[in-house]
């Protein structure tokens, strides 16, 4: 079998991280079998790892120059590695496949987060080693699982993420084999020749978007979001949307463009979007040097990486887009749900985030190949760095307790704020006289607002609502009053305050200096 990655990528660890790399100079069954049941855990669903047979490493890195396997040993090896990985229960059986590099032979062992975790392993290979151990990874190192660590383990039995389920309304033949081949090429996969001769769904499989049974195979969710022409056909609303206000929140033009199709093709078609319609650069001459200063109104690293974030972290289970709100002087990004609990929003406010579990382990593994997105936590730092570089003001980063959504707040440049500044000074009067309803009838879609118009209303009468009080003057359920109050925040007029049992929403901070 061949992996759906290259032996070149593994080696450099810029697109696979370290910690999810293991290099072997032999294959030892007594300590990689631990490795491939950790991976097969995947406590923290980061998409398992992978085994490289045939590297000498030193500090977790590979040593050069590269030794490789003999050829005399490969098949040899082989039948070891899947005699071995018997051995782990419930059944697990990584990916195996053998790859050239530098004219010499590697044994890449691709693990991929089980479906029926948790995993154990013997913790020998002695005959009569009867004790079994559910190892987990930790950074580099395949380790036994403390009392916490087991429990929680425990804990995510049967709970495989959404992208790595079996769609059971799909059938093969939503799967396009163009699109599959059109990325094995784009990340230099030895899967590709075999994708144009081989059997349709052994590339598949291989590639672990199909389900393994014989007796029934079927496309899972990863597979539809990457390689299905109509994504939305299985997952409503899986879309970007990009929403301009030439005029303001309260103006009355609003720009919008949808882009739909497979996930990673409309984040490409968005991005280039914003580069060609909304990224401005200003060039300033001084007389006393040649050199000009160049900066832009957003410098579009920031934004490619907000927006890759979102697409990489949003729940595609639920049935909102993600939306980029262009302001004159900002550019939000809200994605649904919010993240993680690990995730404080005191983190979120000093830029120190340290996501424990991510929500999307297998679309994480696909945009990394297509280098969309970073490393694990590396995003923020990203965004940072190129805001700094421009001269542009910090970021904001907003969630709520209940996690309900986030936002990306990317501030427009000093230079470019004075033009806007100017620009709105005679605007000042005019938005001054206008409601909260006036002005969000010209922000949302006019279905939208019909829905929350009552909402809209209470709000302008007492100041601030709550779920309750949402529900008893919606008459809607409580799950509908919450995508309601999504939908208000999302435009950002309304702020949530409090925590998940005593929350309330009231007009932004922001909305009411400027209105």
């Amino acid at each position: 079998m061949a992996i759906p990655t290259n032996i070149k990528t593994l080696l450099s660890g810029e697109v696979v991280e370290w910690a999810r790399i293991e290099f072997k100079e032999t294959w030892d069954p007594a300590v990689s079998l631990k490795t491939v049941c950790a991976f097969a855990n995947d406590l923290d669903n980061w998409g398992g790892g992978y085994i490289v047979v045939g590297v000498e490493e030193e500090d977790g890195r590979p040593v050069y120059p590269l030794k490789g396997v003999p050829a005399e040993k490969l098949d040899k090896y082989q039948k070891e590695i899947f005699a071995k990985c018997k051995l782990i229960r419930p059944a697990y059986m990584p990916i195996i496949g053998v790859e050239t590099y530098q004219n010499k032979h590697f044994i890449v062992i691709w693990c991929p987060g089980g479906e029926t975790r948790p995993y154990s392993s013997p913790k020998t290979m002695d005959k009569d080693n009867k004790e079994r151990i559910h190892y987990i990874r930790k950074s580099s190192n395949s380790v036994e699982p403390t009392d916490e660590e087991e429990k929680d383990l425990f804990n995510l039995a049967n709970r495989v993420p959404f992208d790595d389920r079996v769609n059971h309304k799909a059938e093969m033949s939503d799967l396009n084999i163009t699109l599959i081949q059109n990325y094995l090429k784009e990340v230099k996969s030895s899967l590709y020749e075999k994708s144009k001769t081989g059997d349709f769904v052994e590339v598949c499989q291989d590639m672990n978007i199909v389900s393994t049974l014989p007796e029934y195979t079927k496309p899972k969710n990863v597979g539809l979001m990457f390689f299905s022409m109509e994504p939305d056909k299985f997952f409503p609303y899986t879309q970007i949307d990009v929403v301009q206000f030439p005029g303001g929140l309260g103006g009355n033009d609003i720009i919008e463009k949808t882009f739909k199709g497979p996930i990673h093709q409309q984040l490409r078609d968005a991005l280039q979007y914003i580069k060609n319609v909304i990224i401005t650069e200003k060039v300033v001459k001084h007389p006393d040097r040649a050199e000009a200063d160049r900066f832009f109104n957003f410098p579009y690293a920031s934004v490619e990486e907000a927006l890759s974030n979102a697409v990489y972290h949003r729940a595609y289970d639920e049935r909102e887009p993600i939306e980029v709100r262009v302001e004159i002087d900002r550019i939000e990004i809200v994605s649904f749900p919010g993240p993680d609990r690990s995730v404080t929003i005191e983190g979120l406010k000093s830029y120190r985030v340290s996501n424990r579990r991510y929500r999307n382990r297998r679309i994480g593994d696909f945009l990394k190949e297509l280098h969309l997105t970073e490393g694990r936590n590396t995003g923020f730092k990203k965004i940072l760095d190129a805001l700094e570089a421009n001269g542009s003001p910090r970021p904001e980063f907003e969630t709520d307790e209940d996690r309900s959504y986030f936002i990306t707040r990317l501030f427009i440049h000093e230079a470019f704020a004075k033009d806007v500044n100017e620009r709105n000074l005679s605007e000042v009067n005019e938005k001054n006289e206008r409601s909260l309803s006036e002005v969000l009838s010209g922000v949302l879609k006019a279905s939208d607002f019909s829905k929350l118009e009552k909402l809209i209303k209470f709000i302008e009468e007492k100041g601030k609502i709550t779920p309750k009080e949402a529900e008893a003057v919606s008459g809607k359920s409580a799950a509908t009053v919450r995508r309601y109050l999504k939908m208000l925040v999302g435009t950002g007029y309304v702020k949530a305050e409090g925590n998940t049992n005593n929350s309330v929403y009231k007009i932004s901070e922001y909305i009411k200096e400027n209105y």
